[in-house]
């Protein structure tokens, strides 16, 4: 197990987002939310907020969103449109889509400086089957890489955008990402899904950087599907009428985000609701008891279990990899003390 520091704390945040969140591919959006030239994605990418905008090329280029002169913000956070140049709200600096420098905007003169050397600081952003994926880590591994499990397990049907839902559990982040990990805990906390699927012959199967979660549908299944979670912290579940993108945004050291995007048939809205109902439901349980972990994290008494060889190898598999990139020992993946 992993040791419950790292699971509280600045300390263990700001090491989550260097040596993790900010060195991994990290999902923004769907490149249809940036159809035209100008139009961009703003988010939080492991505490640095970033943009992906839609240049004169039709190209998507990406950019850390902080102004060169005095780190003032480019765009609002979300989606919008900028038009022909990126401008800080600070001080109206202008910035082309490509990241150069156009204009300092009544700087004055001053000896020695030279816009070429004030561009935008870049990162990089490719994109999977429509999904646009980002990396601050300019020397990453190509994103096609990360995604080589996925390209023959699931379908990725041309359906648009339907819905977004986010959901804030108190909790962090890694406490969350383990509880997706592993299906020991349907019976207790979900009891519902064992009508939806046949939760005694629950599989987990890890590949690359992805970990693929599955289990027999029964008769008018919800949830029926492929389960799929990319390092490190997104979840890809597919369904018969379209797929659910689950992003895990760690937003404290104890407060965790979930943003869900829909990409659905236009024409099965019924199900969809359906969907909705099940989900609500799953993740009210699901954040209870992830609050309930949290809480007692936070007490001070838990030192460490032992994991399930059986259920929770997905679980040892995350925890061998964070413990790694914090420089720890790396624990035994089967069910030891720690």
């Amino acid at each position: 197990m992993l040791s419950v520091d790292l699971y509280r704390g600045e300390d263990a945040l700001r090491a989550d987002r260097t040596q993790v969140l900010r060195r991994s591919w990290q999902f923004v959006g769907h490149e249809t939310m940036a159809p035209k030239p100008g139009d961009y994605l703003a988010e939080d990418v492991g505490g640095a907020p970033v943009v992906v905008v839609r240049n004169a090329a039709g190209a998507l280029a990406g950019f850390h969103n902080v102004c060169r002169h005095r780190a003032g913000m480019l765009v609002a956070d979300g989606t919008g449109h900028c038009g022909e140049a990126l401008v800080c709200r600070y001080h109206g600096w202008r910035y082309s889509l490509d990241g150069r420098l156009k204009n300092a905007v009544d700087f004055g003169a001053v000896a020695g400086f030279d816009p070429r050397e004030f561009g935008l600081f870049p990162i990089r952003v490719e994109t999977w089957r429509g999904l646009v994926f980002v990396n601050l880590d300019l020397e990453a591994t190509p994103l096609s890489d990360a995604m080589a499990p996925l390209a023959g397990e699931a379908p990725f049907p041309a359906f648009p955008l339907t819905e977004r839902r986010s959901h804030l559990l108190a909790c962090n982040w890694k406490a969350y990402v383990e509880n997706y990990l592993e299906g020991y805990h349907l019976p207790m906390v979900h009891p519902e899904f064992d009508a939806d699927v046949v939760v005694s012959d629950y599989e987990v199967r890890i590949e690359g950087d992805v970990v693929f979660q599955s289990a027999p549908p029964r008769n008018a299944s919800v949830y029926a599907g492929t389960w799929a979670w990319l390092w490190p912290n997104l979840a890809i579940n597919t369904y018969r009428h379209g797929y659910m993108i689950e992003r895990i945004v760690a937003v404290s050291p104890e407060e965790t985000r979930l943003d869900y995007f829909y990409f659905f048939d236009p024409e099965r809205g019924a199900e969809l609701r359906e969907m909705f109902v099940a989900s609500d439901r799953v993740t009210a349980q699901d954040k209870q008891v992830c609050e309930e972990v949290q809480r007692n994290l936070r007490a001070g008494v838990y030192r460490g279990g032992v994991l399930s060889p059986k259920h929770e190898r997905g679980v040892a598999w995350f925890q061998t990899r964070i413990a790694q990139a914090h420089g720890e020992p790396a624990k035994a993946p089967t069910a030891v003390p720690a």
